[in-house]
């Protein structure tokens, strides 16, 4: 038999085993990507056939490769040196 309570714990459980879809992944981690010095962007790429982070970097260091995960909530994290971005006119 089950109560209110413990089905409204069954949904939380249910919620929490459910994956992040990868673009809500990247809105939430992308502000404190961008925090870091050197990172000029993010992105949905493919690495391996299989959809992953992109952050890309001005140029990469040790110092980033330190700072940057390596994965986001199950999602695998690549760094790809960009240099910088500019804007045309």
């Amino acid at each position: 038999m089950l109560t209110f309570t413990s089905c409204a714990n069954y949904e939380l459980k249910k919620g929490a085993m459910e994956p992040k879809a990868i673009e809500q992944v990247l809105r939430e981690h992308t502000g404190e990507l961008m925090a870091i010095p050197g990172v000029v962007g993010t992105a949905i790429g493919l690495c391996n056939e299989r959809p992953c982070i992109k952050v890309y970097v001005i140029k990469r260091t040790r110092d980033l490769d330190q700072k940057i995960p390596h994965t986001l909530e199950g999602y695998p994290v690549t760094m790809e040196e960009s240099g910088e971005f500019q804007r045309l006119p």
